[in-house]
């Protein structure tokens, strides 16, 4: 579940050179799906915390004009309420580049601030074809200023359902599908911006351990508005992996191209996930 810390964007900046280096001060695994939207089943360990951050920077479609760029920064944590039940929190912070003839300049700022839960149901099981499930709820609130188009000006609520299978040893599969009830949040977050109504979600990916340090997948997200709007659907490819630097944190890539409106042509997310044992 990707979501980060709600504080001040000028203090969570200045805070990254401390964070990179504290991961390394210290040796267990890291349970993320970072770089992909696809969620995973895991949760955090119980009394233990789960931090990952991205930065995605987008080409955007010509119908998105006049915005041609969005760079977007997210820094997330995740917290183990029970050993099944995980709590997450974020804000991200969004510089959007428009065309030169555009009255909105290049705005930048905080964006809609996001909670959730994961509540993990199954878990998977050897020689059993039923594959692990679990169940995320979170909302969107309006923090990011609508004005300047940072953001959507509606509370947002989004479920969604993750089924997990291992497909051998080393590759596993997700799936997503869901709804988000009001269907208004970033097009680069994963979703269908200045759109009422219900969206329709749904996405998988396939991950493979190439190596015990190297793991490398795809997936493909898509989108739809209940109304069917063109404008507004979307459909997102994303190629990457992660590479685990240690025990803890784990350094992670993807490049992403998308089609139709609300998706961006192209992208490149980098960012890494650290787990506090």
């Amino acid at each position: 579940m990707r979501f980060t810390l709600g504080q001040p964007v000028a203090r969570t900046l200045s805070s990254i050179p401390f964070l990179i280096g504290l991961v390394f001060l210290a040796p267990t695994s890291v349970v993320a799906q970072l770089p992909f939207f696809t969620d995973d089943t895991d949760t955090t360990d119980k009394r233990k915390f789960h931090l990952e951050f991205s930065n995605e920077f987008d080409w955007l479609q010509r119908d998105a004009l006049p915005g041609k760029r969005q760079n977007t920064t997210v820094l997330t944590l995740n917290y183990g309420l029970t050993d099944r039940i995980e709590l997450g929190a974020n804000v991200p912070y969004i510089k959007a580049y428009n065309d030169r003839v555009s009255r909105l300049g290049d705005p930048s700022g905080i964006g809609d601030a996001q909670f959730g839960v994961k509540a993990r149901l199954r878990d998977e099981r050897e020689n059993s074809r039923i594959p692990a499930i679990a169940v995320i709820f979170y909302l969107d609130t309006p923090t990011g200023s609508t004005r300047r188009q940072l953001g959507s000006g509606l509370m947002d609520y989004w479920l969604y359902g993750a089924l997990q299978k291992s497909l051998t040893k080393r590759t596993k599969g997700r799936v997503n599908g869901g709804v988000i009830f009001n269907g208004n949040r970033s097009i680069v977050n994963g979703a269908i911006r200045s759109s009422r109504g219900e969206t329709f979600t749904a996405n998988g990916s396939l991950v493979r351990d190439f190596t015990s340090r190297l793991k490398l997948g795809g997936e493909l997200f898509g989108a739809v508005t209940n109304n069917f709007n063109s404008s507004q659907r979307q459909i997102v490819g994303q190629i990457g992996g992660g590479y685990m630097l240690s025990e803890r944190f784990e350094f992670t890539f993807g490049i992403l191209s998308g089609r139709l409106a609300a998706s961006p042509r192209v992208g490149v997310n980098l960012g890494f996930a650290y787990d506090f044992k």
